[in-house]
């Protein structure tokens, strides 16, 4: 075995020859600003779980208490379904554990086109396509889109915004949710343009960190209006909605919107990235987009299990269960006298000051409830928060356990 040494890894060689990377500085100024982060393992993917301390390169050593998880978004819980389970280890065997290649070349098998089938149905579109993960998918649609011009949301995931600098497309950032605001940028640039452009409007549809929804019909009505293609990235939505499919389709919007993205790592418990639009957009994905070329297909356990889930989703009450938590959750929250933002699974508790949020974090953690504190520069200043999201295996009980602890953490620290 090869020693760092060997390899120009040493950190005083790498100095004395002046062209290495001093890495601690960069680290202790983290450090200074409290936005060093350390990785908790967890023991398993669901509702209650125990976890553990960072063990940089040794072996996790596991608390002896069960926590309940407030924090994932596996939002259906499907991550522990047998069901779900049972078809990635039928795959696993009948097709085999990897893709063993891109898809182009022998990735791609009957699982990957069986769930894409499912994912067209479910999207009301003529076709989809499988990435092997959501930040693949958005970059790889961009940049092979290539538009002259993108209108984007200020608040849009961090895939959209590196996709749009992937494209080396000008990007116009229109003011969060205000179709007003990008209709205005829209007929700026109409007077303003000479010869065809292509024009791409990208939004989320549900925020992540928020918790809102865009408003997709005003801004279908926008992007038709000036002739432009509407791009809506359903990560935080698909398998929630009507019949398992995301905000496009509680608001029937799928004969408008043009390129419907989305993942399969959250409600669906699995892992990848997907894309529904017509057989041309796919057709042309599939031959350009340099993440879907270039990387090995998604494995069959996973894109089975996705399967799975969508089909339990469309076809179960697991959503009836999901919101009906997110209601006693919000009512709860809210009556204890806590600022609750957003109007989806997604429940941004409002506290404001970077440090009071995680402290709350902290005191919600030793109450053996996990709750993440989010704080700058993910959200704005003075807007620091504790992101609570609820799933559908929680019970009651649950939920009145994470209540009793917000509301003895908060009056802990003088919050309530």
């Amino acid at each position: 075995m090869r020693r760092e040494s060997d390899l120009g890894l040493d950190a005083d060689a790498g100095r004395s020859r002046g062209h290495g990377f001093d890495l601690a500085p960069r680290l202790a100024a983290r450090e200074r600003r409290g936005l060093r982060r350390n990785l908790t393992p967890a023991e398993r993917v669901a509702a209650r779980t125990r976890v553990a301390p960072d063990p940089k390169g040794g072996v996790p050593d596991f608390d002896s208490r069960e926590q309940l998880v407030f924090a994932a978004n596996d939002y259906l819980g499907l991550a522990a379904n047998e069901r779900v389970q049972a078809a990635a280890a039928d795959a696993s065997r009948q097709t085999g554990t990897g893709a063993g290649a891109s898809r182009l070349v022998t990735g791609d098998t009957r699982t990957h086109r069986a769930l894409e089938r499912e994912i067209a149905e479910t999207k009301e579109t003529a076709r989809a396509l499988v990435f092997s993960s959501g930040y693949a998918t958005n970059l790889g649609v961009l940049s092979a889109l290539a538009p002259d011009l993108v209108f984007s949301d200020e608040l849009n995931h961090a895939s959209i915004i590196d996709g749009c600098r992937l494209a080396d497309t000008e990007t116009q950032v229109y003011d969060h949710c205000d179709p007003n605001d990008l209709r205005a940028m829209l007929d700026r640039r109409a007077h303003e343009a000479t010869g065809d452009e292509s024009w791409l409007v990208v939004t989320d549809s549900v925020f992540s960190m928020d918790g809102d929804v865009a408003p997709l019909e005003e801004l279908c009505a926008a992007a038709e209006e000036y002739g432009a293609w509407l791009m809506v990235d359903e990560a935080h939505a698909t398998g929630l909605y009507e019949a398992g499919g995301g905000i496009v389709q509680r608001e029937g919007l799928a004969d408008r919107v043009h390129v419907q993205m989305g993942t399969l790592s959250k409600a669906l418990a699995s892992q990848g990235g997907y894309v529904a639009g017509s057989e041309m957009l796919i057709e042309h994905l599939l031959n350009t987009a340099r993440s879907f070329i270039f990387s090995t297909g998604l494995t069959p356990p996973a894109a089975a299990a996705a399967h799975k889930a969508f089909q339990i989703a469309r076809d179960g009450d697991w959503p009836a269960r999901l919101w009906a938590n997110v209601e006693r959750l919000r009512d709860g929250l809210e009556e204890l006298g806590y600022e609750v933002w957003g109007e989806t699974q997604i429940l941004p508790v409002v506290v404001g000051e970077r440090e009071t949020t995680m402290t709350l974090a902290e005191r919600l953690r030793e109450r053996n409830i996990i709750a993440p504190g989010i704080r700058p520069p993910t959200v704005s200043e003075g807007t620091s928060r504790i992101r609570v999201a609820p799933m559908a295996t929680h019970t009651d009980e649950e939920i009145d356990r994470c209540l009793a602890a917000f509301r003895d953490a908060g009056r802990a620290l003088d919050l309530l």
